[in-house]
């Protein structure tokens, strides 16, 4: 391939419809910074009125599993980041693949290689021992087919053009630069005939027409590798152009080491099922992660849509906070539909609440969301704290909450319960009136009255407002949890 200098801007394609891609391998799990990546390029369709498309890269078929494709169509699903189209699956696209590295091989700008392993190790060996860079050299680069040895095994190399510079305008990063002669000839086809990574990416992205390579940094330096690939199927049959590139800074933890599983590194499913959080709590933040518009913090979808531009992404590495995550997510769930809370909490009662039947509790746990809701930061701080909405009398009693029930207590607890008895208006606004009433009759502060009354009503020393838990418990349960531990 003739050396060259090459330039890849945002700015060279032809204009057209944006389409971007996330294309994660179903090894394991989604995690939280595919989940960002998937979301940068979700926005930056949205954003300009182009496709975002889906691809799982299951070429590793050892180690891609069923169960990791499904966890990623489910944690995309969750956060309203699926495909607009069916997703690819590139496995299946391999015979496509093989096939244009044969175009190249016929073309001239690839070349089969003989190097046996033994070769290939030792010279890599050498190069560590004169403790310099090892580069693929292959005297198999221009060798014709009379020079082949018959039934030998090969590989199918690209010819890495070794002058000039390759140049990417990197939509984050800015201008990256390599020199040529640092690229090695690195495999397209394995001796199996199997394509490799690196080739089945550039095929994919082409077939599928997109325009923007939105992913992590840790694949620029697989942007020049395979940008060889792309310039050389331009000259084969035109209609090859460069995409743009956006190279997005990975995350790390809060104390600026790589993000793993001690930071809060799990899969998106973990994020939902065991922490409790909403879809939009979790877009929230990876939206915040290494991108901002002026100081907000609460975005919505239809603001992050308009606002959002990669170019804008952060080039250091954003650090994952699990505390302001947890933060964010209180703010969405005070801001829930109370419904919809009810339903999403109630799968979490049948171990906590064994008394609770979905079928017949709905209508209390709803009722209580606006109550419970106001301090919870997530899910299962939900659940815990409507526990006590379906506790079976007698009730158990935390620890703190017997401490409160003394002798004095279950004496006042006795005069409380012939008050409320003539209550006929349950709600908050009478029960409370009544009650301080009946406390300035006595001469108590209020505090004398309600901390024997939460013990006695949720057997916890903390609670909802007194007066919410009397409305929602209603009269006959409140007044019967009042007597089991009044004198």
């Amino acid at each position: 391939m003739a050396s060259a200098t090459y330039t890849v801007s945002a700015g060279s394609r032809p204009q057209g419809k944006v389409v971007t891609r996330f294309a994660p391998s179903p090894t394991g799990f989604l995690h939280i910074g595919g989940a960002r990546t998937a979301l940068f390029n979700w926005l930056y369709a949205r954003h300009h009125g182009g496709t975002y498309l889906l691809r799982i890269e299951d070429t590793d078929r050892a180690r891609s599993t069923d169960a990791a494709i499904e966890a990623i169509f489910d944690g995309l699903e969750w956060l309203g980041l699926a495909g607009d189209e069916t997703p690819v699956f590139q496995f299946a696209r391999s015979d496509r693949h093989a096939a244009i590295a044969h175009q190249m091989l016929e073309s001239g700008h690839a070349y089969r290689c003989y190097l046996t392993q033994e070769e290939l190790t030792a010279r890599r060996e050498q190069a560590q021992a004169e403790r310099r860079p090892f580069r693929i050299h292959s005297e198999w680069r221009d060798a014709g087919p009379d020079q082949w040895p018959a039934g030998e095994p090969y590989v199918v190399r690209m010819k890495a053009p070794r002058e000039g510079e390759t140049v990417i305008d990197d939509m984050v990063q800015g201008s990256i630069t390599v020199q040529n002669s640092e690229l090695d000839d690195f495999i397209i086809l394995r001796s199996d005939g199997t394509p490799t990574y690196m080739l089945a990416v550039v095929v994919d992205d082409h077939d599928m027409g997109v325009t923007h390579v939105i992913r992590g940094d840790d694949h620029i330096n697989n942007a020049f590798r395979q940008l060889v690939i792309i310039r050389a199927m331009d000259v084969i049959e035109g209609g090859w152009p460069d995409p743009a590139y956006a190279h997005i800074p990975l995350i790390h933890g809060a104390d600026g080491a790589k993000l793993s599983k001690r930071h809060g590194a799990l899969g998106v499913d973990a994020y939902r099922d065991e922490m409790g959080l909403l879809p939009e709590a979790v877009f929230n933040y990876l939206l915040r992660l290494g991108w901002g518009h002026g100081d907000e913090e609460i975005i919505s979808r239809e603001q992050a849509t308009s606002w959002f531009d990669i170019g804008d992404v952060n080039k250091g590495a954003s650090r994952f906070d699990l505390k302001k995550l947890l933060n964010l997510n209180g703010h969405y769930i005070r801001e829930a539909d109370d419904a919809r809370l009810a339903r999403l909490v109630a799968p979490r009662m049948a171990d906590l609440a064994p008394a609770f039947a979905a079928d017949t509790g709905m209508d209390l746990l709803t009722r209580a969301m606006p109550v419970l809701k106001v301090r919870a930061p997530d899910l299962n701080e939900l659940a815990q704290g409507a526990v006590f909405l379906f506790a079976q009398r007698p009730l158990p009693l935390a620890e703190k909450a017997v401490a409160i029930l003394t002798d004095d207590a279950r004496m006042i607890l006795g005069k409380v319960a012939k008050v409320l008895e003539a209550e006929n208006g349950w709600t908050t606004e009478n029960l409370e009136a009544t009650v301080k009433e009946m406390a300035e009759g006595l001469g108590l502060g209020l505090g004398k009255i309600a901390q024997p009354l939460r013990a006695s009503l949720t057997g916890q020393a903390t609670s909802p407002g007194i007066f919410d838990v009397l409305a929602l418990l209603g009269k006959d349960e409140s007044l019967a949890r009042i007597r089991d531990h009044a004198a």
